[in-house]
């Protein structure tokens, strides 16, 4: 078990977070703060969440997923049982541009203003990947993504 996960969620409750996140797993899933590493079940994933500021303020660490599980279908899988968008990195390091995952099971680039503050990153003014939008038209991270602009895709067939 060597994968580590970071998500945000839209208003979700932590205390949703994990029973939600062990059915998607199919694992079981022990919180962080209580994770005694002599007694934890042989195949738990551990697992961080808390509440920060802004948009997307539900953060998510995932320690020790197994390999063998596809984050993307996870998460897909997640953001149903919990009936709320989610939000996972891309592949262009733009500390703005992130995936969003949908209930329904589509993802789609969009990009929002970064602030750093003392509670860590609080993302605001949230808005699609477009070519129709200048940033993301001509030379731009946005456009050598497997991500493109104005893409959307199913998220278990992306897995």
């Amino acid at each position: 078990m060597t994968e580590l996960w970071n998500w945000r969620i839209d208003r979700a409750e932590p205390v949703t977070v994990y029973p939600a996140l062990a059915e998607a797993l199919g694992r079981v899933v022990m919180p962080l703060a209580v994770a005694d590493p002599a007694r934890l079940p042989r195949h738990a994933v551990i697992c961080d969440v808390w509440q920060a500021p802004g948009e997307f303020g539900t953060m998510v660490d995932c320690y020790g997923v197994p390999e063998s599980r596809h984050e993307l279908g996870t998460i897909a899988a997640l953001a149903r049982l919990l009936d709320r968008d989610c939000l996972l990195t891309d592949d262009t390091l733009d500390a703005g541009r992130h995936l969003l995952v949908a209930p329904g099971g589509t993802i789609r680039p969009v990009h929002f203003e970064v602030t750093e503050t003392d509670d860590g990153e609080l993302l605001s003014a949230r808005r699609l990947c477009t070519l129709a939008h200048p940033a993301c038209r001509g030379w731009s991270r946005c456009r050598g993504s497997r991500w493109a602009p104005d893409s959307v895709n199913p998220a278990l067939a992306a897995a």
